[in-house]
């Protein structure tokens, strides 16, 4: 996980969804700390759609319940561009 509360996570196989993106890490943001006040979930972590399946949104609006290493896959360029955009320090992938 990054400062910023963004994780790379890895996807499954779904035969009806785009081929490139099965072969991607996504980056999914699961939350933030504002300057003051406490941190604020964005939705499901990473870890916790890996135990429970619950799916998780990545930055590009993909969907999906991670459960491969997100390490094997390079960075989908859309998260990555996203991140940046925002000043986010992208993991290398």
């Amino acid at each position: 996980m990054t400062d910023s509360g963004t994780t790379l996570a890895p996807t499954h196989v779904d035969p009806e969804l785009d081929g490139d993106h099965e072969r991607m890490s996504h980056i999914v943001l699961e939350g933030f700390k504002p300057k003051k006040g406490d941190y604020i979930s964005a939705g499901p972590s990473v870890v916790e759609g890996m135990v429970n399946g619950t799916a998780v949104k990545a930055l590009c609006g993909k969907i999906w319940v991670p459960g491969r290493n997100p390490k094997k896959y390079p960075v989908c360029p859309t998260c990555k561009e996203i991140a940046e955009g925002r000043g986010w320090q992208v993991p290398a992938g």
